[in-house]
C-alpha cells in the first residue's frame, strides 16, 4: 500500500510542476507580449493563476491542494529567469543559429527561457524532466516544429553541462 501512496504522491508532485511550468510560461507571455515588462509580470500573477485553474478544470479540493506547489514552483522558474535574465537570452541567441529572440514565436521564446533557467539554476530537478516538459509543452502550445527547435536547444545547453568541469569546494579557512 505505501508503494500506491508514493507513486500517487509522485504523481501529485509531477502534476503540479508540469501545471507550474505553465503558470511560469504564461508569466512570461504576458510579460513578453506586453512589451517585455518582466518586472512586473508578477502583480498579475494571482489573475493569470486564477485563470489557469479555471481551464485545468481541477474540483475545488484537488485545485486548493496543488496550488501551493503550482504557485511557488512557477514564482521560482520566473523569479530565476529575471536573475539571470541577460545571460539566459544570450544563451538562447548563440544557440539558436540564425534566429534572433525576436524572430522566435514568443511561445518558443519564452519556453527557452523557462527551460534554461531550470536547467542552469533549479539543479535539483533532473536534465531530462526539465528537457521533456518543455519539448511537450511546445508540442502543446507552440508550431509544428517548437518541439524539434526547443528540444535542439536544450540538448545543446544539457551536453555543455555534462562536459563543464564540476565547480570546485570552497578552501577551508
Amino acid at each position: 500500500m505505501s508503494s500506491d501512496l508514493n507513486a500517487a504522491g509522485k504523481r501529485e508532485r509531477t502534476g503540479a510542476r508540469r501545471r507550474a511550468r505553465e503558470f511560469c510560461l504564461a508569466l512570461l507571455y504576458a510579460a513578453d507580449s506586453g512589451g517585455g515588462r518582466f518586472d512586473s509580470a508578477l502583480e498579475g500573477s494571482e489573475a493569470i493563476l486564477a485563470s489557469l485553474f479555471e481551464v485545468w478544470e481541477f474540483p475545488f479540493a484537488e485545485a486548493a491542494n496543488l496550488r501551493p506547489t503550482v504557485e511557488g514552483f512557477g514564482r521560482r522558474l520566473y523569479e530565476e529567469f529575471l536573475a539571470h535574465r541577460e545571460e539566459i537570452d544570450a544563451r538562447i541567441e548563440a544557440l539558436s543559429q540564425g534566429w534572433t529572440l525576436d524572430r522566435m514565436p514568443v511561445v518558443d521564446r519564452n519556453l527557452l527561457r523557462m527551460a534554461l533557467a531550470e536547467l542552469l539554476y533549479l539543479p535539483d530537478i533532473p536534465v531530462g524532466a526539465t528537457i521533456d516538459e518543455a519539448v511537450d509543452l511546445a508540442k502543446e502550445y507552440g508550431t509544428a516544429e517548437s518541439g524539434k527547435f526547443i528540444n535542439g536547444i536544450l540538448g545543446a545547453v544539457a551536453r555543455e553541462l555534462q562536459t563543464a568541469p564540476a565547480p570546485s569546494p570552497p578552501e577551508a579557512e
